[in-house]
């Protein structure tokens, strides 16, 4: 989500100063103060080399450009302190200007090589973002009479994909949800993130039921896996938690299958309940799954019905102290306004600050609002 509040530039609008730039202040102010405190100390104190401060305070938020050209400067103001002492070029002098034209070097070369590894570092986020676009493919805003919000918070400092999936597909005046949570964190889950949602795009067209879809994403898992064991000990004890969701467009209900994952929380008449499984089944990847393994759950979801989704990276979080984030205490807090978008931001900013800090786990949220059908 985005805000939008500057205007843009017309013809004859003074453009704002670059933050950089006004900085340069601080360098220069600091070479005339050095060269005026020089020259009226005399040939008693030596302050030229002090110089050097300039260059180094503008390499902290400058490039190599202006890092070089408050060298310069700063060898410049070496210089004329000397002459205006009326001491001239002395062999000590001399010294001097070589060693801060070459420290003013070294900084000019450590600002360059960073920010190299800076243009480096924003290059692979984008690819990162991209990935994302793919892997984790943005849910639709709308999707017959569904409203839907998102979230995704990655553990991984640098990595905008984790273990958390979610999707959704249109099938048949239907749409299918399905969100899941991969053992592990970060950058290794991404090929097993990968694969589930593969399996569930590849098969979400051919009117599975419920319990076939989890059958079919299981097989995917537990041969995935199983197969990996003899290069990867610890895929014997990977696994998915997952559940799926049907909303048919014409019905106010919703079906779901959990295996082993947390309960949705519904919001009905401004009262929450979490949708607990009569009989949830084993997560994905366990064992090879059968049919009787899963049991369809039916519950109302009429018309202004708001149902949050989360993974386990939601409710896990912990505060300085240790205490879990009390989901379903702080969804009741929300004004109810502002629609799923809203309730999907307001949860994020408070699960951050209920952290105080990074996630120690991925962290996905889905909230989802039902309107009002005309065929319903």
């Amino acid at each position: 989500m985005g805000y939008m509040g500057a205007k843009s530039d017309v013809p004859g609008a003074r453009r704002a100063v670059r933050p950089s730039h006004a900085l340069l202040v601080i360098p220069l102010g600091l070479i005339i103060l050095i060269m005026i405190a020089d020259v009226f100390t005399g040939r008693s104190s030596q302050l030229g080399p002090l110089l050097i401060v300039a260059p180094a305070v503008t390499a902290s938020f400058a490039g190599p450009r202006l890092t070089g050209l408050m060298g310069a400067l700063a060898v410049a103001g070496q210089v004329l302190s000397a002459i205006a002492e009326g001491s001239g070029l002395t062999a000590g002098l001399e010294i001097q200007v070589i060693g801060l034209a070459v420290v003013s070097g070294f900084l000019v070369a450590l600002r360059a090589v960073r920010d190299l590894r800076e243009r480096q570092l924003a290059h692979t986020r984008s690819i990162a973002a991209a990935a994302q676009e793919v892997l984790i493919r943005p849910l639709p805003r709308r999707a017959g009479p569904l409203r839907i919000a998102t979230d995704y918070i990655a553990a991984e400092l640098d990595a905008r994909v984790g273990g958390d999936l979610f999707a959704a597909v249109r099938a048949d005046r239907v749409t299918r949800v399905i969100i899941g949570d991969v053992r592990g964190k970060g950058l290794p889950v991404i090929k097993d993130t990968s694969l589930l949602l593969g399996a569930f795009h590849g098969s979400a067209y051919r009117n599975l039921s419920l319990p076939h879809m989890a059958i079919h994403l299981g097989n995917a898992m537990y041969w995935n896996w199983a197969n990996a064991a003899a290069d990867d000990p610890e895929a014997d004890e990977s696994f998915v938690t997952v559940l799926l969701l049907d909303f048919p467009d014409n019905v106010g209900r919703v079906e779901t299958i959990s295996c082993g994952h947390p309960p949705p929380l519904l919001l009905h008449e401004g009262k929450i309940s979490a949708l607990d499984a009569r009989s949830p089944g084993l997560p994905l990847g366990i064992t090879v799954p059968t049919v009787d393994q899963y049991v369809v759950d039916t519950f109302s979801f009429v018309a202004g019905d708001v149902l949050l989704l989360y993974t386990d990276g939601v409710i896990e979080t912990a505060s300085p102290n240790g205490t879990f984030y009390p989901l379903s205490k702080r969804m009741a807090a929300w004004d109810g306004t502002g629609g799923p978008e809203r309730l999907v931001r307001h949860v994020h900013e408070d699960l951050l600050s209920h952290a105080r800090g990074p996630l120690g786990d991925d962290a996905a949220l889905i909230a989802i609002q039902r309107l009002a059908d005309r065929t319903e």
